[in-house]
């Protein structure tokens, strides 16, 4: 689905045919010949628009004749909503910059792009291709670090339930977590290198406008900010399932140790009332108190072997 926008007294408004210097949105769902024919249209390479959709592209930037065309990923509340399952991952946006237009392209239907379309970003005007480029990196960071606290109230969360149950529901949403982590820190720090690259080659030809400069250092500030807590949070995640898993290994030995003694303290009046069991003579047979006085001496030896148990803090 193809939508053209413009903005018009400081609101965007939709229109029904392009315009010189409206901007190009390309959203699900998507139809190869009318891929084909858009990027014959507008004279695209069709791989700058088949590379955009595919989720598993790396972020990176390319030129062709006067087309330009940079990939950066962004993260995505995952559609498949399972226990198992990553809670976010992440997809590519194509921003394709011809000389009359810029087009976005993303395999679905994407909150960064959807905030523009909302007229919610200050100062956008999409006449403006450069500046977009960064409004549009700009917001993209902003929602790695939005969903970076998400993750990070939601594993808080977890944990206080942990101290409190010991069900695999509460490790399967953690490994959850640990995934959406993964993603963001491979996409971020794949943004930060693309980001690098671009300001070393001035690839927007940009250099010579300070506030755009001192914007994309800024947003460049953010990215590493961002892959920074991912990676904190993720060593966080990994300390924390560690000591869990060691927190139940120490149970677990806890309740086998106490088991164990229990067995050894019943062992002693089984193996009295075994030998008391056998057909040869023994202390205490003829006597009518015999069965009391064992019954009693095995208490008393059960007793004693719990008390020095417990002076040893076995128990």
């Amino acid at each position: 689905m193809v939508k053209y926008y413009i903005k018009n007294n400081g609101r965007i408004e939709s229109l029904e045919e392009p315009q010189p210097t409206c901007w190009i949105n390309i959203s699900p769902p998507f139809d190869q010949a009318e891929l084909e024919g858009f990027a014959k249209q507008y004279d695209i390479p069709l791989d700058f628009l088949i590379d955009s959709l595919d989720v598993d592209e790396r972020s990176r930037y390319e030129k062709e004749e006067d087309v330009k065309v940079i990939l950066v990923n962004t993260p995505l509340l995952n559609e498949i909503n399972a226990e198992n399952e990553a809670i976010y991952i992440t997809v590519p946006i194509g921003i394709i910059l011809t000389l009359d237009h810029m087009i976005t392209i993303s395999p679905s239907e994407n909150p960064v792009l959807q905030k523009f379309i909302d007229g919610k970003v200050k100062n956008f005007n999409p006449s403006n291709e450069k500046l977009f480029v960064l409004q549009l990196m700009e917001q993209n960071v902003f929602r790695f670090l939005n969903c970076l606290k998400k993750l990070n109230l939601k594993r808080n969360l977890i944990e206080k339930e942990l101290y409190d149950s010991s069900q695999n529901k509460q490790l399967r949403q953690l490994l959850s977590i640990e995934k959406s982590l993964v993603y963001f820190v491979n996409s971020l720090s794949s943004n930060e290198l693309l980001k690098m690259k671009m300001k070393r080659s001035d690839f927007l030809g940009i250099r010579e406008d300070e506030y755009q400069t001192d914007l994309f250092e800024d947003i460049i500030i953010d990215n590493s900010q961002a892959l920074e807590m991912s990676n904190v949070y993720t060593n966080i995640l990994n300390g924390t399932m560690e000591a869990y898993a060691s927190i139940i290994s120490n149970n677990l030995n806890q309740v086998i140790q106490r088991l164990t003694l229990v067995t050894i303290i019943l062992m002693l009046p089984t193996l009295v009332a075994s030998l008391y069991g056998m057909n040869v003579p023994l202390p205490f047979r003829e006597s009518k108190y015999a069965f009391p006085l064992i019954i009693v001496f095995s208490i008393v030896i059960s007793l004693l072997l719990a008390l020095w148990f417990r002076r040893k803090r076995l128990f």
